[in-house]
């Protein structure tokens, strides 16, 4: 059965939020690039850290085979403005209300009878210390969602792809969430 989003009634409720831009994708074109991965092991100070993150989301054939369990996505962008771009914990600080936004638009799939999975921005930080690295099961499974780079996704490239912005200029950022979906 394929997952049917009712596209009108989808554009009516999100209207009430800050969303940028948005697309609806097939999951299953959607690609994982190893690229992203070694990234992640190699410049990301998250890395093996938290459940959020590789090694602890899987393989990249496993996240692969995730994602292509769903049949749909929304990817989506919200805008935030800082002060000063360098200014890293400005930065990140904006961050939480484009969370919120991930959980609105989640829980209006959820509502609509959806399964879905959520891939949103950067490494979780609901807790002060992750239950990953003392070998326990993470805290708030329900809230925590993994990043799309954990999973290979390059957001670049379904920006670039649909003909979404990417870059706003000036002291703004563009976050973006990844909501996968499939009929319950």
């Amino acid at each position: 059965m394929c997952a049917q989003l009712d596209i009108d009634k989808f554009e009516e409720y999100i209207s009430q939020f800050p969303i940028y831009e948005y697309r609806l994708l097939d999951a299953d074109k959607i690609q994982v690039r190893e690229r992203v991965r070694t990234i992640c092991k190699e410049e990301c100070e998250r890395f093996g850290t938290t459940w959020a993150c590789p090694p602890a989301v899987g393989t990249l054939l496993e996240c692969e085979k995730r994602i292509h369990s769903y049949e749909k996505a929304i990817f989506f962008s919200s805008v935030a403005e800082v002060s000063d771009l360098m200014n890293m914990k400005e930065m990140l600080s904006t961050r939480h209300e484009h969370e919120t936004l991930t959980e609105e638009v989640a829980s209006f799939l959820k509502k609509e009878g959806f399964d879905i999975f959520i891939l949103s921005t950067e490494s979780c930080d609901i807790c002060d210390k992750c239950s990953y690295l003392e070998g326990k099961p993470c805290r708030h499974p329900e809230k925590m969602h993994p990043c799309l780079e954990s999973h290979g996704v390059v957001a670049s490239e379904i920006v670039e792809e649909k003909q979404m912005e990417y870059n706003l200029g000036g002291n703004t950022i563009l976050w973006f969430s990844m909501i996968l979906f499939r009929q319950a």
